[in-house]
Formats: C-alpha cells, sequence, structure tokens
C-alpha cells in the first residue's frame, strides 16, 4: 500500500543546508504542519535543524507523531585523502537511533552550493565508486540502507555520471525526480532501465522550461529554483503517474518522499508550503490508488 510509504521533507517548507539558501523555517511549524496535512513520516533535513543527539532527535520526531524515515548526507567521495567513513558512521548512529533506515548520499563537490561542479579524473572516479562500496557495506552491516542520489551540482548528476556509478559500484540509486530532470535525464526512462537497482525516491514535479534552462547551462540551479523549478506533484512536466505504476508493478517497497525544494524570501503569507505540499500528498494518493 502506497498511502504507508509517502514521507515529508523539511526542504518542501524552504529548510535547506545550503549556505544562503533562504528563510529557515522553525522547526515546529514545519513539523507540525506535516501532521496537519497527514504525513506520518519525514527525512530528517539539514544537520542542525533537528536536535543533534540521537535520542533527542527520535524524540523530536515523536513528539508530533512522525516516523524517522532516514536523510540526506552530502559526503566527499572522490578525494583519495578525505575518508566519508565517519561522517557516515556518525549519521548512521543517528539513523538506527531514531529508528531510520535510509542515508541519502550525495557525492559533494567540496563547495558551497549547488551551481558549480569540477570535472573528475578516471582516477578520481574510481576513488568515488570505491567509497560508495565501502560505505554501502557499512550501511548493510548496520541493517541500514544506503543510496546515492544523483543531484544537480553534484559529482554524480547527468545520465554519463549515473551510469558509471551503477556500472562500477554496488550501491542503490535515489531517483529523484526534478534533479534527475534538471540534469537532462528522463526519470521515468532511467527507472525503466534500472528498475532493480531503485531503494529509494524523491518525487518532485518540474518546469521543464526551467530544467532545460539549468541543464544547458542558462540559468544557475539556485536561480531556476527561486523562479520556480520545482512544481507540486501533477503541475508540471515529469510523468509522476508513470513512475510510480511502474514501481509499483516493479515490487518496489521503499520509500515515496514528497520533496518539492523551494526558497523562501520572507515568512510565507497564509499557509505558505503547506499549500504546495497538500496538493503533492492528494495527487499521490490518487494516482497510486
Amino acid at each position: 500500500m502506497v498511502r504507508g510509504r509517502i514521507a515529508g521533507a523539511p526542504i518542501s517548507w524552504g529548510v535547506c543546508e545550503v549556505e544562503g539558501w533562504g528563510l529557515q523555517l522553525p522547526r515546529e511549524r514545519v513539523l507540525g504542519e506535516m501532521r496537519q496535512v497527514g504525513l506520518t513520516a519525514t527525512e530528517f533535513g539539514p544537520e542542525g535543524w533537528l536536535p543533534g543527539e540521537p535520542e533527542a532527535r527520535a524524540a523530536a520526531l515523536r513528539a508530533y507523531g512522525l516516523e524517522a524515515v532516514g536523510g540526506f548526507l552530502p559526503v566527499v567521495l572522490h578525494d583519495a585523502d578525505t575518508d566519508p567513513a565517519a561522517a557516515f558512521d556518525e549519521f548512521a548512529e543517528t539513523c538506527l537511533a531514531a529508528g531510520a533506515g535510509v542515508v541519502v548520499l550525495a557525492a559533494a563537490t567540496g563547495v558551497n552550493g549547488y551551481d558549480l561542479r569540477p570535472e573528475l579524473s578516471d582516477e578520481q572516479w574510481a576513488t568515488l565508486c570505491e567509497n560508495l562500496d565501502r560505505l554501502h557495506d557499512r550501511a548493510q552491516a548496520r541493517g541500514l540502507l544506503a543510496v546515492l542520489h544523483p543531484h544537480v551540482g553534484t559529482m554524480v548528476e547527468g545520465a554519463e555520471d549515473v551510469e558509471t556509478v551503477l556500472t562500477r559500484s554496488r550501491i542503490a540509486l535515489c531517483v529523484d525526480t526534478g534533479h534527475l530532470m534538471a540534469a537532462g535525464v528522463d526519470p521515468v526512462a532511467l527507472t525503466k532501465a534500472h528498475t532493480s537497482r531503485v531503494a529509494h525516491v524523491h518525487l518532485k514535479d518540474v518546469d521543464a522550461r526551467l530544467a532545460d534552462d539549468v541543464h544547458e547551462g542558462r540559468t544557475p540551479f539556485s536561480d531556476a529554483v527561486r523562479a520556480g523549478l520545482f512544481r507540486p506533484l501533477g503541475q508540471g512536466d515529469v510523468d509522476v503517474a508513470g513512475l510510480v505504476g511502474l514501481l509499483e508493478q516493479h515490487g518496489y517497497a521503499g520509500w515515496y518522499v514528497l520533496e518539492q525544494d523551494v526558497m523562501l524570501d520572507g515568512a510565507p503569507q497564509g499557509e505558505g508550503p503547506l499549500v504546495d505540499v497538500r496538493a503533492s500528498l492528494a495527487y499521490l494518493e490518487e494516482v497510486a490508488s
């Protein structure tokens, strides 16, 4: 049943790890509105937004009746002089303490933001894939699931990057419909080609024109987000219904995380981001019924 596998994410309320992203709403409002709209689970959000101590983090979510799914962990994977294991282990222990099961990895560039990224050498690609396998094994040993999130402005972004990782590592895949489309990748086609590797899903709809501007380098990612790159489900150009149907037909049993990245320039008027979250939830429940 899909309804029991739908989760929220603080980024749908503009809460993000990137410095200068926009107004960061307090967790009391965001978690309260998650429950108000009917969500029963969430990813953690950026470091520092929830309490850092694992038991306190779990308690903060339980206070709003929310199950912990896991969360987003950007780590540098391509640098032979940087070992991601310590950061991964700390995050994994937090997941275990909160009853969460998923570590959503991103191959960070090592610089703030998602507007620029360097090119990797063959040696750096080898290091990245070796680190992914190491983290996959460390997660599995703890009973956790590690997935790689292709993400605009990280070292794994577009189709060639994803194929390299899927060919050269054992890591499972987080399909993020918005970031893939903004990188020039059809998320439904990618999922169809690699269904067995998909273990986690971030659902967002997309303005295809703005996504093309990002992919072609005409608009920085952050500017496109501010302009409305990501839309509520059913109000953009991603075949969300087709994607969900494909996954369910192939026995997908993971989470669908509603994750519409937004930037808030000031205090929201009226219900604010809750309006879009409610629309996305209603659409997903309709197409998955």
